[in-house]
C-alpha cells in the first residue's frame, strides 16, 4: 500500500511539533511517534497497530530539522514492511543509526554555524536603527531549516535507506565548518563597525582602533601557541580595566 500524498504532508506538517512532548526518558521519542501515526493508521490493521505503537513509542532523538529526512526514510521503510511482511532494514536499527550523526551535523550546522551567521546579519540592521531587523534574523534563520525540512523528508521517502548517501553527498559537516568561519568574519566585521561608531560619538580619529585590534591579534597568537586560555582570559580582562580607568588621561594626553 502507497501512502497517499495528504497522509505524507499531514505527517511533515506533525514533525513541526516534534519536540512538544519532549521528555527525559525519551526525548523526541513520543513527538516522532506522534508524527508517524496518521501514517501507520493507513499501513496497519487495528489488531497490529499496537505492536507498531510500542515500537515507534521508545527512545529518539536526533536535530530537529534532520528529523523529517529520518521519518520520510522510516515511511518507505514501514510501506516496503506492510506490504511484504518483511524488513528490508531493521526500522530501529536504522533510526538509531542515523539519529546520533545528523544530530552531531545539525547541532554543527545550525546552532552552532547558521545562527550566530544570521545574527550577525541582522544586528548590522539593527545597529543602522532599522526596526525590521528581527525579521530579518527569522527570515535567514528559517529559510535553510525549512529547505532542509522539506527537501530531506521529501527524499527520506523517496530513497528510504539510501537517503543517507543523499546527506553525505551535500557534504554537511563541511558547510558547517564554512558557515561557522563565514559567521566569525561577519561578527568581526560587525565588532569593528561598532567600533568605528563609537570613536566617530567621541570624535576621534577611527585609526586609533588599531590599539583595540592589535591586543586580539596578539591574543590569538598566544592561543595558538598553547598558551593558558585562562591566563589569556585574566590578562584581557586586567587591560580592558586599565584602559577603561585610565582612557580619560590617555585621550587628553594625545590630543592635548
Amino acid at each position: 500500500m502507497k501512502l497517499s500524498r495528504f497522509t505524507r504532508i499531514h505527517v511533515w506538517l506533525r514533525l513541526l511539533v516534534l519536540q512538544a512532548s519532549w521528555n527525559f526518558e525519551r526525548l523526541q521519542g513520543l513527538g516522532f511517534f506522534y508524527a508517524l501515526m496518521p501514517a501507520l493508521r493507513k499501513l496497519y490493521r487495528r489488531d497490529e497497530l499496537p505492536e507498531v505503537c510500542r515500537r515507534h513509542a521508545g527512545y529518539f532523538n536526533t536535530h530537529p530539522y534532520l528529523a523529517p529526512t529520518v521519518a520520510g526514510a522510516v515511511l518507505k521503510l514501514e510501506e516496503l514492511r506492510a506490504v511484504t511482511g518483511e524488513d528490508q532494514v531493521a526500522i530501529d536499527e536504522f533510526k538509531e543509526m542515523v539519529s546520533a550523526p545528523y544530530a552531531a551535523i545539525g547541532d554543527a550546522l545550525f546552532w552552532g554555524g547558521l545562527r550566530p551567521l544570521a545574527a550577525g546579519i541582522a544586528l548590522f540592521f539593527a545597529a543602522k536603527g532599522i526596526l525590521w531587523a528581527p525579521l530579518v534574523f527569522l527570515l535567514l534563520f528559517n529559510l535553510v531549516p525549512i529547505w532542509f525540512r522539506t527537501v530531506g523528508y521529501v527524499r527520506g521517502y523517496r530513497q528510504g535507506v539510501r537517503s543517507v548517501e543523499f546527506m553525505q553527498r551535500r557534504r554537511l559537516p563541511d558547510w558547517a565548518i564554512h558557515t561557522k568561519e563565514t559567521a566569525i568574519v561577519v561578527l568581526g566585521g560587525f565588532s569593528a563597525f561598532l567600533v568605528f561608531q563609537h570613536f566617530q560619538h567621541l570624535q576621534l580619529a577611527p585609526w586609533l582602533g588599531l590599539f583595540a585590534v592589535i591586543p586580539i591579534i596578539l591574543l590569538g597568537l598566544f592561543a595558538r601557541k598553547g598558551f593558558s586560555t585562562l591566563l589569556l582570559t585574566l590578562l584581557t580582562a586586567v587591560v580592558i580595566l586599565l584602559s577603561c580607568l585610565f582612557w580619560a588621561d590617555v585621550t587628553d594626553w594625545l590630543f592635548r
